[in-house]
């Protein structure tokens, strides 16, 4: 077993790292949240980085999604190792040649950030409504919860597709795992070369079409035969399943990682069981851990290989003593009589009962419910209530849960104050602006953290689908333990803004703790501060009794040469304030960060944000709340005591920001 060595980086590289590393020709089209594996791909060969067998990836941007898998096709029945990275109707393009592949038999892999297809409106986020619509295509679909399952499941599948000579889709959330940034052990390439076996590259090669060896491929068939011809390829899908299992097998004795068909997680006497696949089984083991702590008797099953379904590994993952069962399914089939996973598992449970399978005592009650469409959060308040509803003589069945449906009143009730929340963990909000570097100094932020501490970290940034010029939020955690927490951060330790204009617009202090820092970037200085914020600012920084620090970031960027760009400055008053790391190491950590990031762009620059760093602290203050509301002017009403009702209900509430 080779000794890890640990990386932070997004589901998306993840997953690019391995597909780059295994194939020869990468066939793209970039579309969100997808496109940055494939810009990744390109950059690497650009670079002249070799895959494991020491020859550089052909990458080439074909000019549509359906071209991307027409060249995959292509390249496929000429023997070599190809891939392709897509989503959302971009997949949906790729559909008629996958059919194709799949029913030729020819492995490949295709990674997929999981995103909405466009119905009533068009969304970027994430939920599995686009490989749900691949699923009758042939392609074996396996489903990946974390960014490390990204990059592993990701070598797994590459491994099995040679194996079963069935395509795979090796799919992930779109955003809540492409886009989060974690600290993951890295595959290295001597270990993919042990997970590869090159008998079975050397076999698909030999089934390439040439001059050389002519065979009859590609016909069209009449009724006498096609049925017959269908019906052939049933022995390579029953036997994927086992092949996946061993690949599994393989892959946990050369990196100690272990994987299963169906992974059950909690009490091994769990008497109610949620099933369901993707990032929101983060957020399920993390609760159901909480749970138990309370004597709580609850569990759940991570589906990692969902087609070929295994219903009898399905029905060995349950306990004996699982009496009802809730699967959530991350897509909505209007008209169906339920969501896939649900129906899929529904069938399971009765085959089981048909033919024996498995060791429950009685059939449990199952229901199905839907969570999380488009990145809709999904916390463990939510999924506490999921659990609760299975406690229900008669629980509800074909429910929402994360919204309000006052329309048809299918969403579950739930506690939204109930936290798993950890104190070991340090849990940061920083508002910045899309394009002012925010989001990119929390990404090094990590990435220092993650790898010069032995501590793990997490980033997951939430973005305006306008992108540049709209609000970012990033929500970054740090602690001893790897971080299983796939939600919108509800209770901060710390909480910054960059931009002083969000205090007029949002409740940037809503989610934090008491006691708190709350650190503003303002042209005020530490003395003038207090009068200018809005009134329910200052009652939040009173009521909450927070640490507040100021620092007028752009007037050091600008003395600094930096113009407006205030990241590295407002990144080096994180580490100041917060105390994750020794002073001093941190500057020093900063300054190695941006040598590597800028380092390309030329001295000057790097110069600039060194002396950024130099400055800023300087310029970093503690503002003594108590002595500014002393000393705080008399609040005004924003309108006379006895106004006109309109005055006073209307343009009295615009003023004072409410």
């Amino acid at each position: 077993m080779n000794k890890p060595i640990f990386k932070t980086m997004d589901g998306n590289e993840a997953a690019a790292y391995v597909a780059y590393r295994l194939n020869e020709v990468i066939a793209i089209y970039p579309i969100t949240p997808s496109s940055t594996m494939g810009e990744f791909a390109d950059a690497w060969a650009a670079l002249d980085m070799p895959n494991i067998w020491g020859t550089i990836p052909s990458v080439v941007e074909m000019q549509s999604e359906g071209g991307a898998a027409g060249a995959v096709h292509g390249a496929l029945q000429a023997g070599s190792l190809t891939t392709t990275f897509t989503a959302s109707q971009g997949l949906l393009l790729m559909i008629p040649n996958m059919y194709k592949i799949a029913g030729e038999l020819t492995p490949t892999v295709f990674h997929i950030a999981a995103r909405t297809v466009a119905t009533q409106a068009l969304s970027i986020f994430g939920d599995h409504s686009d490989v749900m619509s691949a699923r009758s295509t042939g392609f074996g679909m396996l489903s990946s919860c974390s960014v490390q399952e990204s990059m592993d499941i990701a070598a797994i599948a590459h491994a099995s597709a040679l194996a079963a000579r069935i395509p795979f889709l090796h799919f992930f959330d779109g955003f809540r795992t492409s886009h989060e940034v974690n600290k993951i052990a890295v595959l290295s390439d001597d270990t993919l070369r042990e997970l590869i076996d090159d008998k079975l590259i050397v076999e698909h090669r030999l089934r390439a079409m040439t001059p050389d060896r002519p065979v009859l491929r590609g016909t069209a068939q009449n009724p006498d035969v096609h049925f017959q011809a269908k019906e052939t390829v049933n022995p390579f899908y029953n036997a994927c399943p086992d092949v996946v299992a061993k690949t599994m097998e393989r892959f946990a004795e050369l990196t100690g990682r272990t994987y299963n068909l169906f992974d059950y997680y909690g009490a091994p006497d769990a008497e109610r069981v949620v099933i369901l696949m993707g990032s929101g089984c983060e957020a399920v083991q993390e609760t159901v851990d909480f749970l138990q702590k309370q004597g709580e008797k609850v569990g759940m099953v991570k589906v990692r290989l969902y087609r070929p379904f295994d219903s009898k590994r399905f029905i060995e993952s349950l306990p004996e003593t699982t009496k009802s069962i809730a699967v959530l399914d991350r897509t909505k089939e209007p008209g169906a009589t339920g969501e896939p996973l649900y129906v899929d598992c529904i069938t399971g449970l009765h085959e089981s009962m048909n033919n024996g399978w498995g060791s429950l005592q009685s059939l449990p009650k199952i229901v199905g419910g839907r969570y999380g469409l488009s990145s809709k959060d999904f916390t463990p308040a939510m999924i506490k209530g999921v659990f609760d509803n299975l406690l229900q003589e008669q629980p509800k069945n074909h429910f929402t849960v994360g919204i309000v449906d006052d329309v048809t009143n299918t969403s579950l009730d739930y506690d939204p104050s109930f936290s798993t929340a950890s104190e070991q963990v340090t849990r940061a909000i920083f508002y910045g602006l899309g394009a002012d570097g925010t989001v990119g100094a929390n990404k090094n932020t990590i990435k220092i953290i993650g790898e010069n501490t032995d501590q793990h970290a997490q980033g997951y940034f939430v973005y305006d689908s306008k992108k540049s010029g709209a609000m970012t939020i990033s929500h970054v955690r740090f602690g001893p333990d790897p971080i299983h927490s796939t939600y919108l951060i509800q209770a901060a330790n710390f909480v910054a803004c960059h931009q002083p204009v969000f205090l007029e617009r949002h409740n940037v202090l809503e989610h934090i703790i008491p006691g708190g820092t709350f650190l503003l970037n303002t042209p005020d200085s530490k003395d003038d501060v207090w009068n200018k914020l809005p009134r329910p600012i200052q009652q939040e920084i009173q009521d909450k009794k927070l640490k507040f620090y100021v620092i007028d970031a752009v007037e050091v960027a600008k003395n600094s040469g930096m113009g407006r760009r205030i990241n590295t400055i407002m990144q080096v008053c994180f580490f100041a304030i917060s105390g994750v790391l020794p002073r001093d190491q941190a500057l020093d950590e900063i300054k190695k960060s941006i040598e590597k990031t800028y380092g390309a762009k030329g001295k000057a620059i790097v110069d600039q944000n060194l002396k950024a760093v130099e400055a800023t602290l300087a310029h970093l203050h503690e503002v003594n709340v108590s002595a500014a509301i002393n000393s705080s002017r008399e609040f005004l009403p924003p309108v006379p005591e006895k106004p006109p009702g309109f005055v006073k209900d209307v343009l009295g509430e615009i003023i004072g920001g409410r």
